[in-house]
């Protein structure tokens, strides 16, 4: 028999994350990504986690810690909360909570995940816990420019 994806999108292993841990084929978007990352947690492939990491920024994965995260977790299920695009086309915010049991205490992981694509691909590179600060800054056209060159923001970076 199938199985469904422990990443809860409704959809078979095989049709969803499978082929992105079987490495036969990089995740599409960073939503993908994300569900494939919490796919591995469940399925204890830590070295998945490791790969997936922005390239440069592996240095602090510290694989003891989290194998013992996963293989101490019972994966519970995942919700998706909102997807974002960053600043550039290349950067993308995932937000999401993964429920997992650990200790028979039932936790939750809520976390907004910043993604990177580099290499025609995309990477995980880090998050913060809970939703994303909404801190956009508006500028005016005469306020001062925000690289702080001193000049007017229309005669600077808004020109």
């Amino acid at each position: 028999p199938m199985s469904k994806c422990p990443c809860d999108s409704g959809r078979e292993f095989d049709a969803c994350c499978g082929p992105y841990l079987a490495r036969t084929e990089p995740a599409p978007t960073p939503e993908a990504l994300m569900r494939s990352r919490y796919t591995a947690f469940a399925k204890q492939d830590i070295k998945y986690l490791g790969e997936t990491l922005l390239p440069g920024t592996q240095d602090d994965f510290d694989v003891e810690q989290v194998t013992e995260w996963a293989s101490k977790s019972i994966w519970t299920g995942l919700e998706v909360r909102s997807t974002a695009d960053g600043q550039t086309d290349n950067e993308a915010y995932v937000e999401f909570v993964a429920k997992f049991t650990m200790d028979g205490k039932d936790l939750i992981h809520h976390e907004t995940g910043r993604f990177k694509q580099q290499d025609g691909r995309w990477w995980y590179v880090d998050g913060v816990m809970g939703q994303r600060p909404r801190t956009v800054q508006k500028v005016g056209r005469n306020d001062p420019c925000t690289c702080g060159s001193g000049k007017k923001y229309k005669k600077c970076c808004g020109a």
